[in-house]
């Protein structure tokens, strides 16, 4: 997959062509790869956080380029989204905190 980055948000481009624009929550290290928490960027302004879906995808380099696929397997699957969580809960007690 292609992508663009912007601040936060980034582009991907499928196999078939197809375009999507993500916002990127957060991103992480684990076992010697880089991964990213997204979700689709907001089509308006209307739309609630109650409505999105976290999708966690792997990220890889290929000619200095960075792309980003999807997790496989359910194990490291399961691993990611675990060190995500405890990377937001730790994010949300430092900030109630200030």
């Amino acid at each position: 997959m292609e992508q663009q980055y912007g601040d936060d948000f980034i582009t991907i481009v499928d196999e078939e062509g197809n375009s999507f624009e993500l916002e990127v929550l957060s991103e992480l290290e684990y076992e010697g790869n880089t991964y990213v928490a997204v979700v689709a960027a907001p089509e308006d302004e209307q739309q609630s956080d109650e409505d999105l879906e976290v999708s966690i995808l792997k990220a890889s380099f290929e000619d200095g380029e960075r792309y980003f696929d999807t997790v496989e397997d359910e194990e490291e699957l399961e691993a990611v989204y675990n060190l995500f969580l405890e990377q937001s809960y730790e994010e949300e007690d430092e900030q109630s905190e200030e």
